[in-house]
């Protein structure tokens, strides 16, 4: 039976008198990599900030473990949810290995304070993402890839089982792209953690996706492994896009290749 250790019930999810997702279902099974996409403005930053409890819902609820993650601790939940929100911002004058420490806060106890086991952490994340080498540098100088990367650092410190991550891959190049997507799947084959992320990059989304989920005003259209989610239909309802679906020569998974009316063999 596929376990399920994080999902979204019936919630309805806004700011101030402007609802954005209205009576949505979603189960993220564990150990798998979701990815959430759909065109800006649908909900998809908005429905991560519910899974990470950062946004209590006005109904339903979001449940870690089968309890209601609101009315969970907050160090509790950050033992076991990491979130990487869109555009974070660190203090000022603060170090990149400053910045990963803070990943360590949620284990600390008052009879626990810093460890060996703390100090391992973080220097594996700073490895892994190859931040070691800016480890004593101010984020503020940083550019903005490296910072992505730093704040990235951060989260896998945490070391937590749950990862959600809202446009991870934003201010890179493709390389680094690449670079940070294969971390996670490698994250997420070696130690089993169960990822969640929005991307808008489709043909990524759809390379490292067990399930993608789509979005559009606030509702899921569509859920499923990529090769049953992306087709032409679902394009041009979703995101108004008229494309070609094709197999990716290197992944085999669906590749996204619009139809620009400038290449048109009609156009006049």
């Amino acid at each position: 039976m596929t376990e399920v250790r994080l999902r979204a019930e019936g919630v309805r999810l806004g700011y101030g008198d402007r609802v954005v997702v209205d009576d949505l279902d979603l189960d993220v099974v564990d150990g798998s990599i979701t990815v959430i996409i759909g065109p800006n403005g649908c909900g998809k930053s908005t429905l991560l900030r519910a899974l990470g409890r950062l946004l209590a819902p006005r109904s339903g609820a979001v449940l870690l473990d089968g309890k209601r993650i609101d009315r969970l601790p907050t160090k509790e939940v950050a033992t076991v949810v990491g979130l990487l929100p869109q555009a974070p911002s660190a203090p000022e004058g603060l170090t990149v290995a400053d910045l990963v420490s803070r990943g360590r806060q949620p284990h600390q106890r008052w009879y626990r304070q810093w460890s060996a086991g703390d100090e391992e952490a973080v220097s594996r994340a700073l490895s892994l993402t190859g931040m070691d080498v800016h480890a004593e540098r101010v984020v503020d100088e940083l550019s903005g890839g490296q910072r992505q990367r730093a704040w990235i650092s951060m989260t896998l410190a945490q070391d937590t089982s749950l990862l959600l991550l809202d446009e991870p891959i934003t201010y890179l190049d493709l390389a680094h792209q690449v670079d940070v997507l294969d971390l996670v799947h490698r994250l997420h084959t070696e130690r089993g953690t169960t990822v969640v992320m929005v991307l808008h990059d489709l043909n990524l989304a759809a390379r490292y996706a067990d399930t993608l989920v789509a979005m559009r005003e606030g509702r899921i259209v569509a859920q499923g492994p990529p090769s049953e989610v992306l087709s032409e239909q679902l394009l041009s309802d979703v995101f108004d896009l008229d494309a070609k679906v094709l197999p990716d020569p290197v992944a085999g998974t669906p590749l996204v290749v619009p139809v620009s009316a400038h290449l048109s063999p009609d156009r006049g």
